[in-house]
């Protein structure tokens, strides 16, 4: 009995040995990766070497292996090579992109071979396994801040890849809170220039408001743009959906981390021994340590660059908070946040502190224009400095103004002495709007008159004075009537239509005249005593009877005679009508 005991007591230590041994030292993990993802790639590549660096030793750690793939284009054969290559090195899990050609593939090999795929790619409607979204879906939260906003007409530019799910929930608000939504695909635009012209159209159009989801190198372009055609100045609201996703891929290698550390700790054997398998063999041989992986991602809990990464279990993340930005002269200030319990809620406080302090702390620049007597040098301005050598209207009021807010200013006079105008080819402006469109300057006091022009890029506060002079209108000078003064109430050409009316008139009802036998007749006492030689009949309408018939017509006067047969009156009613 004594010889069992210890034999007993001896064999616990030799099975957890065994457990611990079948975990490996090396844990080997795949990357797939765009030529375009450098930024991803880099942070890849620290985040795995900050790991393996930076570890518990109490822990008996492990090491992070990645293979990498770049892959020139995400077509269906280059994916499948890439996707076989890695699983044929026996990796444990994939990183990497997808969109929406490679998705399908991607999916489909993950369910089959039960490998994992973590992704900060575009998140899908679809419920897939063995695949891990780190990306959040922005859908509730731009929601939410267009309604924050009151955006009721507004342009919506997004990717063809992750654009259609936002889409559709922001076309079903707008049928519901009677948005006016302008949608543009820009998924497929290689030209940068086509931006531009994409955002003049909708200048034209009077759409000020834009929603832009894309990743960040179609959103730098964009706004590459947008600075170029002038539209970054006042009255232009622009709402970037975007998270970086080099942070998500930082992310995603603690994720994996914390995962295997969790599968070491309940000693779980995850060692793939012998050959690795064929992805392409028919029927396909799932890795039967697949789900025990899947199921260590899906319970990992961890606080990372993007805040609290947690996962429902579709692989989705849940229980986030989304952070919002604004650009303020300054630079971007968070003036918010979102997350699927509050919704979005706006820091009202930390706004107005940060605005009041920006004002007080700096000093403002007044741009404006030399003339008299708004703005003049004075006598000595050589022996003085700064405002002082300024003097005229503006000056003062500039001074005034500056007393009654508590602030500091520095007038700064425009460069080319211009007040504002816009380039019809290039769309800049120059002059003091220029100054202040492009942030040059902050505010401008000078008498600079207000147009529709300039009231569409800044602001104008009420007019200071008034010219006086609406609409100039010239004294009309009387002269004598000439003798063709009768002619002035038509002009020369209408008069020839009717003169040309006219005797057309007369010469058809004489030839319809001459050819009817009916309108050559003789009178009762005209009529011969000699019946064998009668007189020739007259005819009343010659050349100058039509003439004044047609007259009479035009006048609307009477006439002596008219035509007897039916035929001659309607070829008269034709032509007259």
């Amino acid at each position: 009995m004594r010889r069992r005991a210890h034999a007993s007591v001896l064999l616990l230590p030799w099975l957890v040995l065994q457990t611990q041994a079948g975990f490996p030292n090396q844990i080997n993990i795949g990357g797939l990766f765009m030529r375009s993802t450098v930024q991803e790639h880099s942070a890849f590549r620290f985040a795995v070497q900050l790991y393996n660096t930076n570890q518990n030793v109490t822990e008996k750690p492990f090491h992070l292996n990645y293979n990498v793939d770049n892959l020139e284009s995400s077509n269906s054969f280059s994916v499948t090579h890439a996707f076989c290559s890695q699983f044929s090195r026996g990796v444990y899990a994939i990183f990497g992109f997808y969109d929406r050609r490679s998705m399908n593939t991607l999916t489909s090999f993950c369910g089959a071979l039960h490998t994992s795929f973590i992704t900060p790619s575009f998140p899908t409607d679809t419920d897939v396994q063995f695949v891990l979204q780190m990306r959040p879906s922005l859908r509730g939260a731009l929601l939410s801040l267009l309604a924050h906003y009151k955006w009721e007409k507004f342009v919506y530019l997004y990717d063809t890849d992750r654009g259609f799910a936002i889409l559709q929930a922001i076309m079903e608000s707008a049928v519901m809170n009677n948005w006016q939504v302008t949608a543009r695909s820009v998924g497929n635009i290689v030209d940068p220039l086509e931006y531009r012209r994409i955002i003049e159209e909708m200048d034209r159009r009077q759409e000020k408001r834009f929603l832009i989801d894309c990743e960040v190198e179609r959103i730098n372009s964009i706004l590459e743009q947008v600075v170029i055609s002038g539209k970054n100045s006042r009255g232009y609201h622009y709402i970037l959906a975007n998270l970086y996703t080099s942070a998500l891929t930082h992310d995603a290698i603690l994720v994996i981390a914390e995962a295997f550390r969790y599968l070491r700790r309940q000693r779980v054997d995850i060692s793939r021994r012998g050959s690795a398998g064929d992805c392409l063999a028919n029927p396909a041989v799932p890795w039967s340590q697949g789900i025990d992986i899947e199921r260590a991602l899906k319970m990992v809990q961890v606080q990372g660059m993007t805040g609290n990464i947690q996962f429902d279990s579709f692989g989705r993340r849940s229980n986030y908070t989304i952070d919002v930005y604004e650009m303020k002269p300054g630079g971007a200030r968070k003036i918010g946040y979102w997350n699927e319990y509050e919704k979005f809620v706006y820091i009202v406080e930390q706004q107005v502190t940060n605005e009041s302090s920006s004002v007080e702390n700096r000093t403002i620049v007044v741009t404006t224009i030399m003339e008299a007597p708004y703005v003049m040098y004075k006598r000595n301005y050589m022996q003085l400095e700064g405002n002082d050598r300024y003097e005229g209207y503006c000056v003062d009021l500039a001074s005034e103004i500056a007393k009654h807010v508590g602030i500091k200013y520095k007038l700064s006079i425009v460069a080319d002495g211009k007040y504002g105008a816009r380039d019809p080819e290039t769309k800049t402006w120059n002059g003091m709007v220029g100054e202040l469109v492009y942030g040059r300057a902050d505010i401008a006091v000078a008498p600079l008159t207000i147009t529709l022009v300039r009231e569409e890029v800044i602001d104008f506060s009420k007019p200071f004075m008034s010219l006086g002079i609406s609409i100039m209108i010239k004294k009309p000078q009387k002269s004598k009537p000439g003798v063709f003064s009768f002619l002035d109430p038509l002009a020369y050409e209408i008069w020839m239509c009717i003169v040309f009316a006219y005797i057309g008139v007369s010469v058809v009802l004489f030839l319809v005249s001459r050819f009817s036998p009916y309108e050559w007749h003789l009178d009762e006492n005209e009529e011969a005593k000699d019946p064998q030689t009668p007189p020739d009949p007259p005819n009343d309408f010659g050349i100058f009877n039509s003439l004044w018939f047609s007259l009479g017509a035009f006048m609307q006067q009477g006439c002596d005679i008219s035509p007897r047969p039916v035929q001659t009156e309607a070829s008269l009613v034709l032509t007259l009508s």
